[in-house]
């Protein structure tokens, strides 16, 4: 097998299962164990620290996984400004959601503020991943036409074709 092939399946299964993960997790805390915990800080607090490690270990999965994941397409995508307008404005937004769920789990006084409105900012992150996905399902929705509209070939000649190396 091919192990730039099995980098780009091992590094979207990364990048997705971290999505999966943290937005999930996220939207549980925000809707269903803050409101059941509200006015419980102490252990509120305890959730928060053991939060704190999947949001760090998630962000930066997410960005050696994007890392690798952009690198890989740039080939495919020279001279497409939609695309790299689209995946710039993608990052720019992920790491505004990154530094918002940093300063949620936080312990520093500059981002007190954040953790006094939690409920706001985690809403702003859940809306800012909202955005992530969608532009980020319709640049793969786009390529996946742009690739089927360039193609002549079926896809037993292209696996025939990738099996053999021709």
């Amino acid at each position: 097998m091919d192990p730039l092939f099995l980098l780009s399946v091992v590094s979207r299964w990364v990048h997705v299962g971290t999505a999966v993960v943290l937005i999930g997790g996220l939207t549980v805390l925000r809707f269903v164990v803050a409101p059941a915990l509200a006015g419980n800080t102490a252990m509120l607090e305890d959730i928060r620290q053991r939060w704190k490690k999947f949001v760090h270990a998630g962000i930066a999965l997410f960005l050696i996984s994007g890392f690798v994941n952009y690198f890989q397409a740039m080939s495919t995508h020279k001279g497409d400004g939609l695309y790299h307008g689209l995946i710039g404005t993608k990052i720019i937004l992920a790491l505004v959601a990154f530094f918002i769920a940093s300063a949620l789990v936080g312990r520093s006084a500059g981002t007190q503020k954040f953790r006094d409105q939690s409920a706001k900012w985690k809403t702003v992150v859940l809306l800012l991943a909202a955005v992530i996905i969608a532009m980020s399902g319709f640049v793969k929705v786009r390529d996946n036409r742009k690739a089927a509209a360039g193609s002549t070939s079926t896809p037993v000649a292209t696996e025939n074709a990738a099996a053999t190396g021709k």
